[in-house]
């Protein structure tokens, strides 16, 4: 019964955030402030991550495709399958649950423990709103940190490729090139967008209505990293199951 009381509390959050909304002059500041922390402060973690990530897909594939009459360019193939299907939008999303999660959990918990969220409803603000919905708006540009973490996971690969001698730089782009689906690519993205909506929302559940002091900020924050995990994994089989089958 508890899980049900969260799971109803965490969408009547959901639709409280788009109710009565902060002034635009305000809510503009706020919403650039967390395009700073939670998109452009994780580009240099997902860059990375996602270009020796890549390299290793790679090394792992060619590795093992070592007869000699499977073709060269399957390498690069099966690296871009590998890093548009799920490493980046899937993999980096985990990453960004314990990143971005954790810094949105332990700002609104800080927040919450400081009196400062009773001082926003007491001024009229509606909290929710003036709190989640800059961080939803935010991370609607997630795409963005994905398509970069796609880029450099196949130029990752490529360099990682040529640099250990499995295959030539022709051979590998020509098996980037080889029966490219375009759907594939918007399936990724279409993932993308929900894994930033969870992102946005579960994080600060956790910390808007967390109780108790400062050591139990932390504990929300480690909370919902692993509630945003396991969102996000269920989703990816949800989404899978139901665009690609």
């Amino acid at each position: 019964m508890q899980y049900l009381h969260n799971i109803g509390t965490y969408f009547l959050m959901v639709l409280e955030m788009f109710r009565k909304p902060t002034k635009w002059s305000v809510m503009k500041q706020l919403i650039l402030k967390d395009i700073d922390d939670l998109i452009i402060g994780s580009l240099g973690i997902v860059a990375f991550i996602s270009f020796f990530v890549g390299g290793v897909i790679t090394i792992q594939t060619a590795l093992n495709i070592n007869n000699p009459l499977i073709p060269k360019y399957l390498v690069g193939f099966a690296t871009r399958q590998s890093v548009i299907l799920e490493f980046a939008p899937t993999f980096i999303s985990i990453i960004m649950a314990g990143k971005v999660g954790s810094f949105i959990t332990s700002s609104i918990g800080t927040m919450r423990v400081t009196e400062q969220i009773d001082a926003l409803e007491v001024m009229g603000i509606n909290s929710i709103n003036y709190l989640v919905f800059p961080k939803f708006i935010a991370l609607m540009l997630y795409p963005f940190v994905i398509s970069i973490a796609m880029f450099l996971g196949i130029f990752g690969g490529l360099t990682a490729c040529v640099l250990g001698g499995y295959s030539s730089a022709d051979d590998y782009i020509i098996g980037i090139q080889t029966e490219l689906i375009p759907f594939q690519i918007v399936y990724a993205f279409i993932k993308t967008l929900l894994f930033a909506f969870v992102l946005a929302t579960i994080p600060s559940y956790h910390g808007y209505f967390m109780k108790g002091g400062a050591l139990e900020v932390g504990k929300a924050s480690t909370t919902s990293f692993v509630w945003t995990s396991v969102a996000i994994i269920l989703l990816n089989y949800v989404l899978t199951q139901m665009l690609l089958s």
